[in-house]
This record gives C-alpha cells, sequence and structure tokens, in this order.
C-alpha cells in the first residue's frame, strides 16, 4: 500500500535535507523509505530526512520535556542510509526554519526556541544572516584513533570531539592535500569508535586569526551519509579541534569555510561548561509530494 508524503526541501551551506511534518508521530517511515527519498538519482535527494513532531508523541522527546518543558517539538532526525543520527548542526538551523515557515512556532527577534533532539535540548536563536544553534557543552573523548583515507599519503592522528554526536578531526598540511582526499570511499579509523564517528579533515588559513576570528577550511566525510558540502557539528568540532591545538590564547570566535560555504563558531561560558554554537544560514529550497511504497 502506499500513500502520498508532503515534504520540504531545504538546506543549510549545501548540507541537504527532506523535512516533513507529523506532529502526531503516526508516520513512521522505514529505512528503505528514508535511504529511497534521499537518492539523488531516484529520490528527492538529500543527506538526510527529518520529521518535525511533537516530543509528547514520541518516546525519545520524554528526556527532552524533563530536561525542558518548552522542547515542545522534536527533531526527528535520519541519515541517508536511514540510520539514526543524535544531532545535526546544519539540520536544526534549517528545522527551525521550518517550524517557523509552517506555523508551528514562533522566535521573536530577540527571543530563542528550544528544540528536542536525542543529544538533548538545544536552542536556538535568529542571528545575522540566519540563526544561531548553541549545541551545548563540548568535550574531548579521549579516544584518538588513526585516520586513513583514500589519497592521503600516510595515516594521521585524529583528535576525538563530543558535540553531541561524534567527530574525530584531522590536520592535513595544505589545501593541495585537503583538495586530493577521495571522500567517497570512508576513511578508515584504528581503533574504530563504537558507533562510529563523522571525520573532519582540516588546512588552518594563514594566517590562522585575523581581526580576532579564527580561520580554517575543512572537509567532512558524514556518518551514514558520505562525503557532504557541510556538515554544521563537524564545523563546530573542527574549530574547537583547531583552537584546542593552537593552545592558551586561541580565540573564540571561529569561520570555517566548507565547500557549501562559511559557518560560525562561537565558544563561551555557561553556567553548566564550556559551550560552542553554530551560526549559518538555512533556506527551504521547494515543496512536493511523494508517493512511498
Amino acid at each position: 500500500m502506499s500513500f502520498d508524503l508532503r515534504f520540504t526541501k531545504g538546506q543549510g551551506t549545501g548540507n541537504d535535507f527532506v523535512l516533513f511534518s507529523d506532529p502526531e508521530g503516526v508516520t513512521e517511515l522505514t529505512p528503505t523509505q528514508i535511504v529511497a527519498m534521499c537518492d539523488r538519482r531516484f529520490g528527492v535527494g538529500a543527506d538526510g530526512v527529518i520529521r518535525a513532531v511533537r516530543s509528547a508523541n514520541l518516546e525519545a522527546g520524554a528526556a527532552a520535556l524533563a530536561e525542558n518543558p518548552h522542547a515542545v517539538w522534536f527533531m526527528d532526525y535520519w541519515n541517508a542510509d536511514g540510520s539514526v543520527s543524535e544531532m545535526c548542526g546544519n539540520g536544526i538551523r534549517v528545522y527551525t526554519s521550518y517550524l517557523l515557515d509552517q506555523g508551528f512556532a514562533d522566535l521573536p527577534a530577540d527571543g530563542s526556541i528550544a528544540i528536542g533532539t536525542r543529544a538533548g535540548v538545544r536552542t536556538v536563536r535568529r542571528s545575522r544572516g540566519g540563526y544561531e544553534a548553541d549545541l551545548g557543552r563540548w568535550r574531548l573523548t579521549g579516544e584518538d584513533p588513526l585516520v586513513r583515507a583514500k589519497n592521503l599519503d600516510v595515516p594521521r592522528p585524529g583528535l576525538g570531539i563530543d558535540v553531541g554526536n561524534p567527530h574525530v578531526v584531522v590536520a592535513l598540511a595544505d589545501d593541495d592535500e585537503l583538495a586530493e582526499l577521495d571522500l567517497g570511499y570512508q576513511p578508515i579509523l584504528d581503533p574504530h569508535p563504537e558507533g562510529g564517528a563523522n571525520v573532519e579533515f582540516v588546512v588552518p588559513a594563514d594566517p590562522l586569526i585575523e581581526d580576532a576570528v579564527g580561520r580554517v577550511r575543512m572537509r567532512v566525510h558524514e556518518r551514514g551519509s558520505g562525503e557532504t558540502l557541510s556538515c554544521g557539528t563537524g564545523a563546530v568540532a573542527t574549530a574547537l579541534a583547531v583552537r584546542h591545538w593552537a593552545g592558551r590564547g586561541a580565540p573564540n570566535e571561529w569561520r570555517v569555510h566548507v565547500p557549501g560555504g562559511v559557518l560560525g563558531v562561537r565558544v563561551f561560558e555557561a553556567p553548566d561548561g564550556e559551550h560552542a554554537a553554530l551560526s549559518g544560514p538555512a533556506e527551504l529550497v521547494f515543496d512536493g509530494v511523494l508517493s512511498l511504497a
């Protein structure tokens, strides 16, 4: 039996998503359907699928409401391969734009919105050119695997960083090394983290700091999606890694250049520790209807 699914296509710095509304939590998609939707030749084409569902109508939403009763909407996110993901930094900005467009939420110029995710509640506010999402506390995982990638001459050490989902950041020597990587192939991590990780390859700009803002370039292989034009949480992990390597005196403001554009990262102190926030554009591209088997 087939059914029609109304959807919206959205993107943030080229990281693109299929979004649909299911406030009552009654539309359960299978991994096969998600893979078909994300297929760039036979489907809509996307790096992931996001369902707008009320937290009260989803088992995973109970923890979000317990953390913050204002988190009435939950970002239910799947990677392009049909696997579930904890968080998506570009996705949560696009999701916020979708909630506003659909009339599900309001976001005053000086206000914020709380959104439930599997990584916890995240707050989003308006910023110049888009939205800024507070991704919460970050941490070094202590798991720093050796990373092999196609066209990378020798394995390189990676730095494990958790920003609600797992990342491994690898420093490269120059732009040529970054350009020569073939990220159509999944990088190999040794040891391989349980549950996998997103892998970012980064080259610091020269100069690294300009007008008190750090600058880096990054490419990414996302767990469950492959190489994408941008990864929001990956941009945050990249900025945090370079800031960590730079040591005392490194700035708290960063610009991360990805193939799909530029993202901002801001590190700041909060009552529960050091937080990282991600800023950037979010665009709703078109609406459509899919007939799903």
